[in-house]
């Protein structure tokens, strides 16, 4: 089969295209024939050799795929009893997405609506329930409760924009300049344009006592101005780390060395003291907890059928322009999320 390989760490280009192995199918596992692809901000910094868990190069990137079940295990066992060759699936994956097969754990895989298209499943997974575990389960927002949400016009913001506009929350959110119309379309109450404005200063003049969730998704000293936006029950929801990596997508030591310095270091006492909180969210570290994913994936499916989400592909590559896509999300072209096609 053919895949994506990341040949070595390193800019975009260290992707090539070869053949490789057909995955061997485990023991509760499943073979998908993958369709789509959705790109995660993850499977950069997986190229670069910055994302913890990466392994040694030679290996195929990304985390998440949409397809149809081409082989299951010889004798079913539950979460695996349910599911039927031919069925159209989304999964998780350790790393081998980028790839026309792949194997996953029947946990870390859910059926999908036959209206759905493989893109807009793609889509979906790491964005949504990223955004929803931070907004709904982790932070526990209500109905007029205020989130800033940085990076709005990216794949996880844009899930989390109609997340929140959906349950009627009071909506933030950053961006750059030529973004700032598909904010407001999008149902941001109030777009902040990152680089003329300080988020700090928008959010503490539209709300002086401060607001209940931050989403940032940056890290370095994004961290503690973000923490300047909470008021009192406030919650930073950290769930990336995007300020190690360069425009251009090479990997740097100097730059990530550099975030790290700046990342601020939230002293328990005085977390107590504001009555604030910082959450870290990474569904890489959710094992045990599939059950969960699978009720909040489910409720995302509903929205999607009521039209109150839906995920907005910035643009599709195909599987052989992994490398174009790369370069494409590094340059922060991308509104919504990018998406590879295969097959």
């Amino acid at each position: 089969m053919r895949a994506m390989v990341v040949r070595r760490y390193g800019p975009p280009e260290v992707l090539e295209m070869r053949e490789v192995a057909e995955p061997a199918l485990g023991a509760s596992q499943v073979l998908l024939r993958v369709q789509a692809v959705g790109i995660n901000f993850a499977d950069l910094l997986q190229r670069m050799g910055l994302y913890p868990g990466t392994p040694r190069p030679p290996f195929i990137p990304g985390l998440e795929v949409a397809g149809i079940i081409d082989s299951l295990p010889s004798s079913f066992q539950p979460p695996a009893s349910n599911l039927q060759k031919g069925q159209r699936v989304v999964a998780f994956t350790s790393f081998n997405a980028y790839a026309e097969r792949v194997v996953v754990s029947a946990k870390q895989l859910f059926p999908i609506p036959d209206s759905m298209p493989f893109e807009d499943a793609a889509a979906i997974p790491v964005n949504y329930l990223t955004a929803y575990h931070s907004l709904f389960h982790m932070g526990n927002l209500q109905s007029g409760d205020r989130v800033l949400i940085h990076g709005a016009a990216g794949g996880v913001g844009i899930a989390a924009v109609q997340l929140a506009r959906a349950r009627g929350l009071v909506i933030f959110g950053t961006a750059g300049p030529s973004k700032q119309d598909l904010l407001r379309r999008a149902g941001v109450h109030h777009p902040i344009d990152y680089t003329r404005e300080d988020f700090v200063e928008v959010v503490r003049r539209v709300a002086p006592e401060g607001i209940e969730m931050v989403m940032d998704p940056v890290g370095g000293k994004s961290f503690e101005k973000s923490s300047h936006c909470l008021g009192t029950t406030g919650r930073l929801v950290v769930y990336g780390f995007s300020a190690a990596a360069g425009p251009k997508g090479k990997r740097s030591l100097w730059r990530g060395l550099k975030a790290l310095w700046q990342t601020p270091r939230f002293h328990p006492l005085r977390l107590m003291h504001r009555n604030v909180a910082v959450i870290g969210v990474h569904l890489g570290r959710m094992k045990g907890k599939e059950a969960l994913l699978a009720s909040q994936l489910e409720e995302i499916f509903r929205m999607y059928a009521a039209r109150q989400v839906q995920p907005v592909i910035g643009k599709t590559f195909p599987l052989a322009e992994a490398a174009a896509a790369h370069r494409y999300i590094h340059a922060r072209q991308n509104v919504g999320k990018v998406v590879l096609t295969v097959g």
